[in-house]
């Protein structure tokens, strides 16, 4: 400790991560540094005023600078507008294990604000970050029980990673695996995985948890140094009498209630029990006591209704829509729904709804990335919406909410490892999932619902990828792993574990607890219920449309790639881009090439893009002998007309072949520049820049083999033919290119 700067770190597989605090942000309620490398983030925990709300009020922000990566915004106002969908990610994987860990009753205004002041793209921030802010509430005066500390592991090269590098991350590991927890238990599990077998994501939970326990120590040890006293806060508890009163007046009414299997009846029967409840022992109205009164009534009732569901489910295994634990709800899967969408599957499981459809773009269409990482620009992502009238609801419509992104962000993550590069399929995709109806699982609805899209919409995904949502109701020692669970499973349970995957293996997962109980033996129970509802799920999707569509939407744009030789670019874009752009509009075309000569033609309809093609090839081809051309007249000559081929070659078609079977005294008699006329090479002389060709329709050559075209050129010319004058720098070709070759001069 110096001049009030506290310092601290650890070692985590190598690399030393530092806590600091008492420099930067000494107002704040709890303010701390942590970095690795040249990776730095400033976390604070500040509470605010007490409130009278029945919910907790904690607000999680992440708040990226981009100065922090040398970074200037891209925005119209050069300003850093609300948090991206980095940002987002990161707040919600701040907000989903501390959230659980504050005491039942806390009503404080309480904000953690993440923010990273230093990102230099070998270690991720997010990880800091959440090591950051669960620093900052140990030494502030929030009263939380215990720290959350968090890891990342990776596979590289087939070996476990801890904390890889952040260009590890983009190309080269097979698993991006975040975890959080306390010492005694994991609290969050976030993944993108490679078909991972679930026996590898069980071995790489048990390293991140001997990491973590690291962690943990080391805020322990800060906040036994520098941290404050902590605010004290009652813990609601129902009052005992009262809950056995209900319970005795009005329990098998309850009981019945919540065995309802429609969720809707199933809400207004057990409402109708608490409207009953809190008549009955809410007090008067008009005494001064009643609010206090019907917040006791509502306590117990609360605490008798939660009670009566987790001991039905976990001791007597009886679920409230009364299917077995292992049990799937019937799934209806329609695909090709919206005729005019390029992709489009209505996935249906229970009253779970979910609609996805996919849209098809150039890659000019791409989302770009204006963020403090190292990716750029992404070619597929998924974008979930949840309306309010999907659970019977009014609400505000506007932007998305942060639960959208982040599911929206694990249905991308779930279908990434599947989707071809851009050199397989050239196209920009866009997969939106619009929940209709829900009851518990959309996310992975949503999941179902877009590998379905995109087979539908022909994308060539490697396999359809299925999710399923596990859940946990732990009583005492007696517990229950829940397969598909539904809302009220999710909002009563201890666990929301949605598992996402192919039939080979896990390609993503998201995992939150509630409580500190829950064994590797559990987490291994609910991978193994897991992957047997994926391969069920799997062959019903199968049994509606097993692989991607052969072909594509008619509305789709077509996209075809050209191979040039890169020293031919210059002849396909020509003088000031005239060729290309003549090209596009011709052909009501975008043509764009790179540099290594890869040539993308995005076309309104497959009949304009096959003639693109086919015209760019003939373009960029050698000039042989016995190649057919419809060109145009560009010169005539008193020996013969120039016969354009392909942009910078010409080829000679001499006068008396003009007009076959016919003697002509000028060429204008039969041919005018401009004309166009379907010849057939029969001549090609390199070494003198000379092309010869006869009118396709000439008897004379029907049906002629190359050598017997060559042996009848060589007879015809007797000798020497002209050869073109110089003109204009159109010397054996168009724009000073050589006839012979069918290549331009550089």
């Amino acid at each position: 400790m110096s001049n009030g700067i506290t310092r601290l770190s650890a070692t985590i597989a190598g690399s030393e991560i530092s806590f600091e605090t008492g420099r930067v942000a000494k107002q704040a309620g709890g303010a701390v540094v942590v970095r690795q490398g040249d990776t730095m983030v400033l976390a604070t925990a500040t509470v605010g005023d007490l409130r009278d709300a029945d919910f907790l009020p904690l607000t999680v922000d992440v708040e990226e600078r981009m100065y922090a990566a040398g970074k200037i915004p891209g925005s119209f106002f050069k300003r850093e507008g609300r948090s991206g969908e980095k940002g987002t990610l990161t707040a919600r994987m701040i907000d989903r294990p501390i959230r659980p860990l504050f005491p039942k009753g806390w009503r404080y205004d309480t904000q953690i604000v993440a923010i990273p002041l230093s990102v230099d793209h070998v270690h991720p921030y997010d990880i800091l970050a959440m090591n950051a802010a669960s620093a900052a509430i140990m030494i502030s005066d929030i009263p939380l029980p215990q720290p959350v500390g968090a890891v990342r592991i990776g596979k590289v090269d087939g070996n476990f990673v801890v904390n890889p590098r952040e260009e590890d991350l983009l190309s080269g590991t097979d698993l991006d695996l975040i975890v959080a927890g306390t010492e005694d238990a994991l609290l969050m599990v976030e993944a993108g995985a490679r078909e991972i077998p679930e026996a590898e994501i069980l071995d790489a939970l048990d390293i991140a948890h001997s990491e973590i326990k690291k962690l943990c120590q080391l805020q322990r040890e800060l906040a036994a140094k520098v941290g404050k006293e902590k605010l004290q806060v009652v813990v609601l508890k129902a009052d005992s009498e009262l809950l056995e009163s209900i319970r005795s007046s009005h329990g098998a009414a309850l009981d019945s209630a919540t065995q309802v299997e429609d969720k809707l009846a199933r809400q207004d029967a057990t409402k109708a029990v608490e409207e009953a409840v809190l008549e009955q022992y809410g007090g008067d109205p008009e005494a001064e006591d009643a609010k206090e009164k019907r917040a006791a009534a509502q306590l117990a009732f609360d605490a008798l209704e939660k009670s009566i569901i987790r001991e039905r489910i976990a001791v007597h295994k009886k679920r409230p829509d009364g299917r077995a634990e292992n049990e799937i709800r019937p799934i209806t899967i329609e695909a090709g729904v919206l005729p005019r969408a390029h992709g489009s599957a209505l996935f249906t499981r229970g009253q779970t709804q979910a609609l996805s459809v996919v849209a098809l773009g150039t890659l000019k269409e791409e989302m770009r990335l204006d963020t403090l990482g190292l990716e750029t620009k992404k070619y597929y992502w998924h974008h979930y919406n949840f309306p309010p009238f999907s659970v019977g609801e009014t609400g505000r419509l506007g932007g998305p909410k942060r639960r959208d992104i982040g599911h929206g962000a694990l249905a991308e993550r779930a279908l990434v490892p599947m989707i071809p590069t851009i050199d397989e399929f050239p196209y920009t995709v866009r997969v939106v999932s619009d929940i209709l109806e829900s009851n518990g699982s959309s996310s992975m609805a949503s999941v179902c619902g877009s590998s379905l899209a995109l087979m539908d919409a022909g994308v060539p995904i490697a396999r359809p990828v299925a999710g399923i949502a596990m859940g946990l109701i732990k009583e005492g020692d007696d517990y229950i792993v829940l397969t598909d669970i539904a809302g009220v499973e999710d909002h009563l349970g201890d666990m929301d574990f949605k598992v996402a995957g192919t039939d080979r293996g896990i390609t993503a997962l998201q995992m939150d607890i509630k409580i500190s109980g829950v064994t590797f033996d559990i987490l291994r129970d609910a991978l193994t219920q897991a992957h047997a509802a994926r391969t069920a799920i799997l062959a019903q999707m199968a049994a509606i449309i097993e692989a991607p569509r052969e072909s594509l939407s008619e509305y789709a744009p077509r996209i075809e790639k050209v191979q040039i030789d890169p020293s031919q670019i210059g002849l396909l874009i020509g003088k000031g881009g005239e060729t290309i752009r003549g090209l596009c509009e011709e052909y009501d075309s975008q043509i764009d090439v790179n540099d290594d000569g890869q040539v993308l033609i995005y076309s309104a309809n497959g009949e304009m893009a096959d003639a693109l093609v086919e015209r760019i090839r003939q373009m960029m081809k050698e000039v042989e002998v016995g190649d057919e051309y419809l060109g145009k007249v560009v010169k005539t000559t008193a020996f013969g007309a120039f016969i354009e081929l392909s942009k910078g070659t010409d080829g000679l078609l001499h006068i008396s072949n003009v007009s076959p079977g016919k003697r002509v005294d000028t060429v204008e008699e039969a041919l005018n520049k401009g004309d166009e006329v379907a010849v057939r090479v029969v001549e090609v002389d390199r070494e003198r820049g000379r092309i010869g060709v006869r009118r396709a329709d000439d008897p004379e050559i029907a049906g002629k083999t190359v050598e017997e075209l060559t042996a009848l050129a060589a007879a015809s010319n007797g000798g020497d033919r002209p050869r073109r004058p110089r003109e204009g720098g159109r010397e054996g070709g168009r724009n000073g290119g050589s006839r012979g070759s069918g290549r331009p001069r550089r």
